[in-house]
């Protein structure tokens, strides 16, 4: 038997977790839906042809040269991983008890390594986001950046687990990454020291008398509390009136958490996602929360660095209430994935679903198009400006409530 917890998971496993999520994903925070558990069948497939498997499985035992120190169990792990690897989808992993242990431990909230998301697109290791007060943010990294080199190992040789291996390390220890940038064709060195990284979960502050700045940092197990919290303080103060909701750099979380949080947005009833699991097989998941935001005035702040669940909410709140999104187009993460628990404590993530937004459009490796798009140089990140912010408390200061 294996208990399976569904989730969005941006497949960023990883530099911030790993030290390097991305600081994503883990098994740790308590979903508000499970599946059912199920047994998994350890019977072969007698509808297939083992026989390459085995012939290669004996002769290797059987005539490799070191033959007498041969691990196994190893073994099996490669063609376990390489049957995964061989989906050619980015998102499906296959993780060895030792991985997937340091996986869960890894979602915490704190940990060492360098603090940013990483995943895949477009065969490429790309850097999601940045995580706040971070080495790697205040060494200057940025969301769309991609890696090359991890020390003098170059990523496109590696999968997303070793890329993993050799960005994480304890506080203190350094790691080089060689990186280029969107719309350059130089590569630029970043040394970066690992610490430890915190992740927070929810800000909100004053903007302007009558506006709240409320932030977003990821969609975990304990992001509904601490957004319901912010969300009944927000709604103490009677002065304001409309929100900025910030959504940059969100690398993503539980499903379930971003139809929590979309409760407050929407009303009962309100399509938050739809999710796809084959062309005839859909199952749409809606709003059932108490809407105590929903007749607010609402803009929406989204970069590269959105992704996921991040997405999920956007993408709702447009589709519902037309809230018009502000910055940079968004990652485009729009599967779903789940984590099966092996008998042997290894680990299958595996896609399972693609995800659509209520009015049945697909972001999946194209991102939300900003209703207003405002970009963000690195000379505006160096001297700590933020014009997407100032364009949406312009915009939100035009709405009428």
């Amino acid at each position: 038997m294996f208990s399976k917890k569904k989730f969005i998971f941006i497949l960023v496993v990883v530099a911030l977790i790993t030290g390097g999520i991305g600081f994503y994903g883990g098994t740790h925070y308590v979903p508000i839906r499970t599946i059912i558990n199920q047994p998994i069948s350890s019977e072969p497939d007698t509808r297939v042809d083992f026989s390459t498997f085995w012939q290669t499985w004996n002769a290797v035992n059987d005539n490799f040269v070191n033959a007498d120190q041969l691990d196994k169990q190893k073994l099996i792990y490669g063609a376990t991983s390489g049957l995964v690897d061989a989906l050619d989808d980015p998102h499906s992993i296959f993780f060895t008890p030792e991985e997937a242990q340091i996986f869960e431990e890894n979602l915490s909230g704190t940990f060492e390594g360098v603090g940013m998301e990483i995943g895949i697109k477009e065969n490429q290791l790309v850097i999601i986001s940045p995580l706040d007060n971070t080495p790697a943010q205040k060494a200057g990294l940025l969301p769309g950046d991609r890696i090359i080199k991890i020390d003098e190992q170059l990523t496109q040789s590696l999968n997303l687990e070793q890329c993993v291996q050799f960005i994480r390390g304890p506080k203190e220890t350094t790691v080089t990454l060689t990186v280029s940038r969107e719309n350059s064709f130089q590569e630029k060195e970043f040394m970066l020291t690992r610490a430890k990284i915190e992740i927070p979960t929810i800000k909100w502050e004053f903007e302007e008398p009558d506006i709240a700045y409320l932030k977003i940092y990821h969609f975990y197990g304990n992001t509904t509390q601490e957004f319901n919290h912010s969300s009944l303080d927000i709604l103490s103060h009677p002065s304001i009136k409309k929100i900025v909701l910030d959504l940059r750099n969100n690398p993503g979380g539980y499903l379930n958490t971003a139809k929590d949080i979309a409760g407050w947005f929407l009303e009962p009833g309100q399509v938050v996602a739809i999710e796809q699991f084959s062309a005839d097989n859909n199952n749409t998941i809606t709003a059932q929360g108490n809407g105590k935001l929903a007749n607010y005035p609402i803009v929406v702040l989204i970069n590269q660095g959105s992704a996921s669940a991040a997405e999920i909410l956007a993408g709702a709140l447009r589709d519902n209430r037309e809230i018009k999104l502000i910055g940079e187009k968004s990652f485009g993460k729009g599967s779903v994935q789940e984590p099966i628990n092996l008998e042997d404590s290894s680990m299958l993530k595996l896609t399972i679903a693609k995800w659509l937004t209520p009015n049945e459009t697909s972001i999946d490796n194209t991102g939300l198009i900003p209703d207003i798009k405002v970009e963000m140089s690195e000379e505006d990140y160096q001297n700590d400006r933020d014009p997407q912010l100032d364009k949406a408390i312009e915009i939100i200061k035009l709405q009428n409530y």
